[in-house]
């Protein structure tokens, strides 16, 4: 982890085939495990590994990501980036919470000490997909 001009901490990452890059000028070390569905599908995985960032510590720095979007159990429109090479899944957006970016931080070039913090939508927790019990644990999504 580097450090800008100002002293903040900063992290760079990207898809597998590197056409993306990005920089988080933000130190990240709380986790959210989403377990919703589409999580699963979109990660190819049981849940899906994300560190909310707010969009103003956020840069691309290198290609533009394809999106898609659709409408979530939470009845909000998710707009999911990922590489359109090689297919991995960097960020989410949501249409009401603009200024918060929600990174997958699989995509991190080098991830701190990081820890899952909280387990959301865990009402579709697969079976076989393990939990930390001393995270926090929702059935739906995060509350406000």
């Amino acid at each position: 982890m580097a450090e800008t001009a100002e002293g903040a901490a900063t992290m760079s990452g990207g898809c597998l085939c590197g056409a993306i890059r990005y920089r988080v000028s933000e130190r990240l070390d709380r986790i959210i495990a989403c377990h919703c569905t589409d999580c699963q599908k979109a990660s190819g995985a049981g849940a899906s590994a994300n560190a909310l960032v707010p969009t103003e510590h956020f840069t691309l720095v290198q290609g533009t990501p394809r999106v898609f979007s659709k409408i979530v159990d939470s009845g909000n429109l998710l707009h999911r980036a990922f590489c359109a090479d090689c297919g991995s899944p960097i960020y989410t957006r949501r249409d009401h919470v603009p200024e918060m970016t929600v990174l997958k931080v699989g995509s991190l070039d080098a991830p701190n000490d990081m820890k899952i913090a909280m387990n959301i939508w865990t009402r579709s927790t697969r079976p076989w997909m393990p939990m930390d019990p001393q995270a926090e644990c929702f059935e739906m999504g995060r509350p406000s």
